[in-house]
């Protein structure tokens, strides 16, 4: 895995979209299907929108019906960190770049049970995918 990556916020305002930088930068969220990769089914390496790292592969993705891209696996361990949440007065497990720290989106245990039981739900705007030649 690469080297860690630290900048000053300008420098993130500065690459990421507004979007983007709501989402990795201040764990934002997207509306429920309005991602750009909830209903995607092309091939390839969804990678961290902020840095590159790559993350998922599509060949994990499912489609949870929960609205944000779902994924069973991750690519590769230790391409993703897990952090407590406790916000929004509840417990869940957040899902964090390991190379960026970029706040991707939040870990259930409800995914499919023929694979990892495990559902990464993740923002769309978190993610670049980087299809498959």
């Amino acid at each position: 895995m690469a080297d860690k990556i630290h900048k000053a916020d300008a420098e993130w305002r500065a690459q990421l979209t507004p979007e983007q930088y709501h989402t990795l930068r201040q764990k934002g969220t997207e509306r429920p299907f309005t991602g750009k990769y909830v209903h995607e089914k092309a091939a390839g390496v969804y990678v961290c929108a902020g840095c590159g790292q790559p993350l998922f592969s599509s060949d994990t993705k499912f489609d949870s019906g929960s609205g944000w891209p779902s994924f069973w696996d991750v690519i590769q361990t230790g391409s993703v960190e897990l952090k407590t949440d406790l916000s929004h007065f509840m417990v869940r497990t957040e899902v964090v770049c390991a190379r960026c720290g970029g706040h991707l989106g939040h870990l259930f245990e409800d995914g499919p049970r023929d694979r990892t039981g495990l559902r990464y739900c993740i923002n769309s705007t978190s993610l670049d995918l980087k299809q498959s030649e």
